[in-house]
């Protein structure tokens, strides 16, 4: 996948671009790039639209700001908008998986005119708001279990692990948040003493059916060259992005909207079985929810021909009211 660079108000977006058409806009999640969805892009590409897959903030090629207020979901929703004003996109359908799913969603809340279409992967709109600041409720659960989420709040901590390694910690987290294993497992462990890759599983041998030598090799080059702290920081934003959120809680999403997630990704478990009842309340425009057998957290990769048949099904709907002003 070939990527250029697009200034915007002095921040730089590192984007694959391809095809030409009505616009699709994908946001990934942590630990991933622009290049995470190039199964997407070239079904997308090929079947008559445009497909454009950045870096988001903190990753690869793109921008890395220090403050954490820059990675709360808010901001990022800003900057997106701003991205298609620079390529001269009135509309686009918005996809996103993990974080990248929140940010998605955002644009809708925020800018809805802008947003023809929302596919949401893996992680179900939430209109709840948490009843207390995310980093004191994980703190509270790390006593009880390794729970990554507070792990990654110190600065450098991780990085001072995973920055070195991070091939093995990319093998093994892909993994371990597939639907070939149970990530939950990890819950097993103490917080006190470890570190993330003392509680993640070891990593069959490469290739799998999803993931080659040279695309885990691909990430691994990208990480190497900047380390995990940009990517990082979207989760030391939480308590940042509670607060910017506060505006949002229990607002319905009302563009038409998709959720496909592997029946077997450890987010649906955490997120708690009413998830689903609870997004479809908030969407009146659900077209659909899919949980696709055997898959995990990474579905477009673990299941690429069936998410790309559902996404394009999805964007020939709705995508005729995307447009460029060019």
């Amino acid at each position: 996948m070939a990527t250029r660079t697009v200034e915007v108000d002095g921040f730089t977006w590192n984007i694959h671009d391809d095809g030409e058409g009505p616009a699709v806009v994908m946001c990934h999640g942590f630990p991933g790039l622009g290049y995470s969805f190039r199964h997407q892009s070239a079904a997308l590409a090929a079947g008559g639209f445009r497909a454009l897959a950045p870096d988001m903030p903190g990753y690869g090629g793109t921008g890395r700001p220090k403050a954490v207020e820059e990675y709360t979901s808010v901001a990022i929703a800003d900057r997106l908008v701003g991205l298609l004003d620079a390529l001269g996109i009135d509309r686009a359908v918005f996809v996103g998986h993990d974080f990248g799913a929140p940010a998605a969603w955002t644009v809708a809340l925020r800018h809805p005119s802008r947003v023809s279409g929302l596919v949401l992967l893996a992680v179900p709109y939430t209109p709840d708001r948490l009843p207390a600041r995310p980093t004191e409720l994980y703190r509270k659960m790390a006593r009880r279990h390794f729970l990554h989420l507070h792990y990654f709040q110190e600065p450098g901590v991780a990085e001072s692990e995973l920055d070195p390694r991070a091939r093995e910690f990319l093998n093994r987290l892909f993994f371990a948040l597939s639907g070939d294993y149970r990530y939950l497992d990890v819950w097993n462990h103490p917080a006190e003493g470890n570190g993330y890759l003392d509680v993640l599983p070891q990593a069959p041998d490469l290739p799998w059916e999803w993931l080659t030598e040279e695309e885990l090799g691909t990430y691994a080059a990208a990480f190497d060259r900047t380390g995990f702290g940009g990517g990082l920081s979207w989760y030391r934003a939480y308590d940042a992005n509670w607060i910017a959120s506060a505006p949002y809680a229990g607002a319905a999403v009302t563009v038409p909207t998709l959720f496909v997630a592997g029946d077997r990704d450890p987010v649906l478990t955490m997120s708690g079985t009413e998830a689903l009842e609870r997004m479809a309340a908030a969407v009146p425009d659900l077209r659909g929810v899919h949980l696709l057998a055997g898959a995990g957290h990474f579905v477009q990769m673990e299941r690429k021909d069936e998410v790309d048949a559902l996404l394009l099904h999805f964007v020939g709907e709705v995508g005729s009211a995307t447009g460029s002003s060019e």
